[in-house]
């Protein structure tokens, strides 16, 4: 099977995997129905034990756009497969997946558009969440595409760039890898998004639902007063660029969060 061209790749999606059989086919199909078709897939494994590689591989020999990687030793967090999936990126852009989210048919190819439009770094969009019974609806995106910015202090407040929705340069992501320190489990990708803000003048969202977050009770993020703390201790480690820590706003920031997160996560069922 012939490989694909590297000069064929705008962007690298990379999706971390451990033990997802369950949901990784179904998320490596809503990317295989994008309407963009310059991407390479990359799935990397974190020493799974329930044939999600065996899964990954058998997509691989029919479709050269998808690649299975293999951690060299379970790492128990995304941050380190997604710093590897970084490293052996070979698309200018690179984008975020989780193993048991899924896409609108037309993500990629609204985001790069508003990427090329606005000469942003970084482009995230809404995402709704899905429980395995709910019958999702890929609606229509409105025209003209509503696109807002979001900031540094307006990341502090509430985490507004879901993971899963991200497209960014794949050399300005390579300047911020996820911290790996296992204190910083689940909150990796805060952390990383919070210091991608300090570091440009804003990221562009795309205010429509383009990702469908699959919601489980055995979620890292599921205990939502350990997230509180876990929260917490990123924002009180956390360090700007000039040195300083956020003193008593990692308390207040740490608040307009999950006050935030009360209405948008468990009304709305939407970020």
């Amino acid at each position: 099977m012939n490989a694909v061209a590297t000069s064929s790749i705008h962007v690298s999606v990379i999706i971390p995997c451990f033990n997802a059989a369950r949901f990784i086919a179904e998320t490596i199909e809503s990317v295989l129905a994008q309407t963009y078709s310059s991407f390479e897939l990359m799935v990397i494994d974190d020493k799974s034990t329930d044939g999600s590689a065996e899964l990954v591989e058998s997509y691989a020999r029919i479709d050269p756009r998808v690649r299975l990687i293999r951690m060299p030793k379970n790492a128990g967090a995304p941050a380190a497969p997604r710093n590897l999936g970084l490293v052996a990126a070979r698309g200018e852009w690179v984008a975020f997946l989780d193993a048991d989210d899924l896409w609108h048919p037309r993500k990629l190819e609204l985001q790069m558009q508003a990427l090329n439009a606005h000469s942003a770094l970084m482009c995230s969009t809404q995402m709704k969440d899905f429980r395995d019974s709910d019958r999702i609806v890929f609606e229509p995106p409105p025209v003209p595409l509503p696109i807002g910015r979001v900031t540094l202090t307006q990341q502090l407040l509430k985490y507004r760039t879901p993971t899963s929705s991200i497209v960014a340069s794949r050399e300005f992501m390579r300047r911020h890898p996820f911290n790996e320190d296992p204190s910083y489990k689940a909150r990796e990708d805060t952390d990383c998004f919070i210091r991608v803000h300090e570091d440009m003048p804003f990221s562009i969202k795309i205010i429509h639902p383009l990702v469908f977050y699959r919601q489980q009770a055995s979620q890292i993020s599921g205990n939502k007063w350990k997230m509180v703390g876990r929260h917490l201790a990123m924002l009180k480690k956390y360090r700007l660029k000039s040195g300083k820590g956020l003193g008593a706003m990692a308390y207040v920031y740490t608040f307009t969060h999950f006050l935030a997160s009360i209405y948008l996560r468990l009304i709305r069922r939407m970020l």
